[in-house]
């Protein structure tokens, strides 16, 4: 390739908040440049995966490269990175960012700037990036560019007079987003002569042709058959293919400076081709690393355990397998008294977990039990040395805890003005302190500092029912705080139930263990003997339900006749219920785990 060819390379990602069209306009993009034929055009191209489709959300950033021939006659070459728009899924944002030069800021002129459009376009600023606006969905009654416009000034501060707006389902104006790339976005810098060196954007498993991964080429070439390197892990594999997608993989005979396309050699394991790491030539290495993206951090823990104990082996492969094609999953094996062997997993949120659950559900039939989620909390021991704590069951003696430190998130919550109210009173509720309170137009940006276990549960969910679904919300971990935390356990029949156990503030143990035991009493079925559902903070208890004994009529046979007849079978009965009490197992049934889990206030 030469230097004026890779002039011809516009590099860029499509930057929205969920729901704003970025997948749809990805999807015209490839169908005006003739990426795919008519008949292989589905709706969603770049979004693979069934349980993207269903969700209608983008999970794994997809990649494409698109031939387009501008106005001035010359031909360019685009490589268009689609990315996700839920916060759970950021990181594979900020990897896609990283690789390319530009980004299309997509906003919905109909609901205008919301949390996650901010959140992505600060990351890609962060990176240097030309931003391109385009204001969506302007065919919509309810669409008001102009006002859009100001909004996009005010609150990100980027100039929006020359934001193209465009339909991305009926295809309006798309062909101007097309010549804004060309136009308005730079071409990629690099030396084709310098030794190769090229930034791992992500890898997958193919069963076919082992791991594939995707590269962005920063300088020099790569070929077919070169023996490459990667820095980070020291790992050395021959290449057997390189290629482009177009969405379909096209192979080519070298990727030069400024490309985007996926390189296979013999490698086996994603494991060992770390996203962020620099890849080289093994016989003329470039000298330094690129910076590469901090890793995925987990941030939500639970336990996955299989509803029938005979499938943990399966268990195990299926998550070896998802393990595979997604590196920021991680887990290990554990036990539970109540659920027997299983798997405690680390997640980036909660909707990663939804997705990873409903996966290993679908992908692999494996039917799943959950428990409740919970964070990494860092205990201080008096010996003065840290541990982290990633389940409450194993959580050390009271005695020997110096303090209990949590993670505290910086959320930013955007809200129309009708619901403020109540969304003030939810993150007061759950601990949270305020900010800052600020308006743009006629909806208020609220910016709070909530501990991470409050959120975890239910409060995205909270959040779009008391808000009607208009509420917006991002956040990132900022730091860990001490805080006054207990474990509270339940028992039910007196035996402590482990998969229950949780870590919560000491002001809202009460209210949260009362829920808990009430919940139970209503899922338990009845047993012979009465049983004592209990909350309990150490020896404390501080809630109790009990669940009334089923009673067989045992003097029905009697009628008439002597009293003390059925008094000697009432006797024999309350006998046996008593010793019952003393060895009889309750038998809590999956579902009750499952609806137990599901804490709502």
């Amino acid at each position: 390739m030469t230097a004026s060819a890779q002039k011809n390379i516009r590099n860029f990602s499509i930057v929205a908040h969920i729901d704003h069209g970025k997948s749809t306009l990805a999807d015209r993009l490839i169908q005006i440049t003739g990426g795919l034929t008519e008949r292989e055009m589905t709706d969603q191209v770049l979004d693979s995966m069934d349980i993207e489709r269903e969700r209608g959300i983008t999970i794994k950033a997809q990649t494409v490269r698109l031939s387009y021939t501008a106005k001035d006659g010359e031909t360019y070459t685009l490589n268009l990175i689609d990315t996700p728009g839920h916060v759970d899924f950021a990181y594979e944002v900020n990897r896609s960012l990283a690789a390319v030069e530009g980004s299309l800021l997509v906003v919905d002129a109909s609901q205008g700037v919301e949390a996650q459009t901010l959140a992505n376009v600060y990351q890609a600023i962060d990176n240097n990036h030309e931003i391109v606006p385009v204001l969506n969905k302007i065919d919509l009654p309810a669409a008001e560019p102009e006002k859009v416009k100001a909004q996009i000034e005010d609150v990100i501060g980027l100039d929006a007079s020359n934001a193209i707006g465009i339909s991305a389902k009926t295809g309006l104006n798309v062909d101007q987003v097309l010549e804004a790339i060309v136009t308005r976005l730079p071409p990629p810098m690099g030396d084709r002569e310098a030794p190769l060196k090229a930034l791992l954007v992500d890898s997958w498993y193919d069963t076919y042709l082992g791991v594939v991964v995707l590269v962005r080429i920063i300088d020099g070439v790569l070929k077919k058959g070169q023996r490459i390197k990667m820095l980070g892990s020291g790992a050395a594999y021959d290449v057997d293919r390189v290629g482009v997608f177009t969405p379909k993989m096209v192979a080519m005979a070298e990727l030069g400076p400024g490309e985007i396309g996926f390189l296979t050699g013999s490698i086996k394991e994603v494991a060992d081709t770390r996203v962020g790491d620099t890849i080289t030539e093994e016989k003329r290495p470039c000298v330094e690393m690129l910076a590469g993206f901090k890793p995925a951090q987990p941030v939500v823990f639970c336990g996955l355990f299989p509803v029938d104990a005979a499938d943990f082996e399966d268990l195990r492969a299926a998550m070896g397998k998802l393990r595979l094609n997604d590196a920021s999953f991680s887990f290990e094996m554990e036990t539970s008294a109540a659920l027997g062997f299983g798997f405690r997993c680390g997640f980036l949120g909660l909707l990663h977990l939804e997705i990873i659950q409903e996966r290993l559900e679908r992908e692999f039939n494996l039917d799943l039990i959950a428990t409740a989620p919970s964070v990494i909390y860092q205990i201080e021991m008096t010996d003065d040395s840290t541990i982290d704590l990633h389940n409450p069951a194993d959580m050390p003696d009271v005695v020997k805890i110096k303090e209990i430190r949590e993670p505290w998130i910086r959320a930013t919550i955007l809200t129309p003005d009708e619901y403020l109210g109540s969304v003030l009173k939810l993150c007061q509720d759950r601990r949270g302190n305020q900010i800052e309170l600020t308006y743009v137009g006629a909806r208020a940006m609220v910016t709070y500092d909530l501990p991470l276990n409050e959120v975890v549960f239910d409060f995205y969910d909270r959040l779009k029912s008391i808000s009607k679904g208009y509420a917006s919300f991002d956040y990132q971990i900022t730091e860990y705080r001490p805080g006054d935390l207990v474990k509270m356990s339940i028992l039910v029949n007196a035996e402590p139930v482990d998969a229950l156990s949780m870590l919560v503030h000491r002001t809202r143990a009460e209210a949260r263990g009362r829920v808990m035991c009430e919940k139970l009493k209503d899922l338990i079925p009845q047993h012979l003997f009465q049983i004592p559902i209990q909350a309990a903070i150490g020896a404390k208890i501080i809630a109790r339900e009990t669940i009334r004994a089923l009673r067989k009529d045992v003097t029905a046979k009697c009628y008439g006749g002597d009293i003390t007849r059925k008094r000697k079978l009432l006797e024999k009965q309350k006998e046996g219920k008593k010793k019952m009490r003393q060895f009889g197992k309750v038998e809590i049934p999956q579902e009750a785990f499952i609806a137990a889990l599901k804490m709502d206030e």
